[in-house]
């Protein structure tokens, strides 16, 4: 089945194409060999790679710049910060957040949905509270609403997905009532590539008067995200999968609600005054940044942000929306390969199984060919649930990856097919 370009309802867009040769380029990790055959990395989903541009930036601030933020007043102490609350200026205006004080510096997505839940959610909620999720989320956005449920006597309900791994947004509107105090959803799913159509839940969400938390880890990497336009609440992505390094993301909040929430976290920087009588809390986003923040992190997303840009987002979206539908009709066309979730409307992620072979088998063999892939749950057992499987295998790609990589990966399911008949 081909791929459709991404929704008109969604800000993921796909128009102008560009040089994927010299992209490449500028990925020194795709210059390798692997079990004696040149790297092929379809593996995005989980871990995009990182550019010069990103891995340069973060070095400069190591090598010349390397100090605490925001409490020094010596010279390296003031490039620092400078440097950080720069990224965070780099992602506001990513984003189309209204101003810096609703991006809060966070470890990842996982960690920003915690502390929604834990700040927003915890004082809230009461007994039968009603939290709305999806069938398709990341358990990083399943978990801490059942531990918020466990803490507050909430309820957790699901919407459910068809066959194709598509929202029955008719289902969705049909459960929210007067006791929905929250609707939480991914934008993109990492399993299956469904972009969900986030507008129209976000106007549904203002339309019951109820906040909007999306989880937006594989929705960054692959198109222009305005959440003003958009009318999103709360948004969470990590860096990881958007060029940048491991160990930093981004929670984006309405002021409105961010100023609203006590800290989750106590410690250093996020304080004004203490005393042991009690303490006072800094001004927004400082308030939820408690201690020593991921600085050099920060700095890489600024920067892998800025190399985004500068490739084009619309450019890359066109680039991957034509390797997805390549991917489609050649993954698909392998005897006994069955795809797993076929929206309409996906990002560049394909699932399969193949008959007769476990994913890990699949992902073992690919990789003695030099491709990588992922198999498995994909932290989603929901989506493997709902579709009868165990696992599946996950292709995915990125800016980098090129049409050949798509007959190399072709070429290692027929591999397969020769070790399991």
């Amino acid at each position: 089945m081909n791929a459709a370009p991404a929704n008109r309802d969604s800000p993921i867009h796909a128009r102008a194409a560009f040089d994927v040769e010299r992209v490449r380029r500028d990925f020194p990790v795709l210059d390798q060999q692997v079990h004696g055959r040149p790297l092929v990395y379809l593996d995005s989903a989980a871990s995009s790679q990182r550019p010069r541009p990103v891995l340069d930036a973060m070095a400069h601030y190591e090598t010349h710049d390397h100090a605490n933020v925001h409490r020094g007043v010596h010279l390296l102490s003031q490039r620092a910060t400078e440097a950080f609350e720069g990224a965070r200026e780099r992602v506001r205006r990513f984003l189309n957040a209204a101003s810096t004080r609703e991006i809060v510096f966070v470890r990842g997505t996982t960690e920003a949905i915690n502390l929604v839940a834990q700040a927003w959610g915890r004082p809230r909620l009461a007994p039968g509270d009603e939290i709305l999720i999806t069938w398709l989320e990341h358990h990083a956005n399943i978990v801490p609403w059942q531990l918020l449920a466990g803490q507050t006597g909430a309820v957790v309900k699901v919407a459910p997905i068809d066959d194709r791994g598509e929202l029955d947004l008719d289902a969705l509107e049909r459960l929210i009532g007067p006791k929905t105090r929250l609707i939480a959803v991914a934008h993109v799913s990492n399993a299956l590539g469904t972009v969900l159509p986030i507008g129209r839940i976000a106007a549904l969400a203002r339309a019951h008067g109820v906040p909007l938390l999306v989880d937006g880890a594989q929705g960054v990497p692959h198109g222009r995200i305005d959440v003003r336009a958009l009318g999103i609440d709360f948004y969470a992505f990590s860096g990881h999968k958007v060029y940048g390094p491991t160990g930093i993301g981004v929670l984006y909040g309405r002021e409105a609600l961010l100023a609203d929430m006590p800290p989750w976290q106590g410690g250093g920087d996020m304080i004004r005054t203490v005393s042991f009588a009690g303490s006072t809390w800094n001004e927004l986003p400082w308030k939820f940044e408690a201690g020593t923040p991921n600085i050099v992190g920060a700095i890489g997303l600024g920067a892998a942000l800025d190399y985004l840009e500068r490739l084009g987002v619309e450019a890359v979206a066109a680039h991957e929306q034509q390797l997805l539908a390549l991917a489609t009709r050649a993954v698909s066309a392998v005897p006994g390969v069955r795809l797993i979730g076929t929206a309409a409307h996906k990002a560049a992620v394909l699932s399969f199984v193949m008959e007769g072979t476990h994913p890990h088998d699949i992902g073992t063999i690919v990789d003695m060919e030099g491709v990588a892939i992922r198999t498995g749950h994909h932290c989603a057992m929901p989506v493997m649930e709902r579709f009868g499987v165990p696992a599946t295998a996950r292709a995915s790609f990125a800016c980098y990856n090129h049409p050949h990589d798509i007959e190399r990966l072709v070429a290692a399911l027929h591999k397969v097919r020769e070790v399991f008949g």
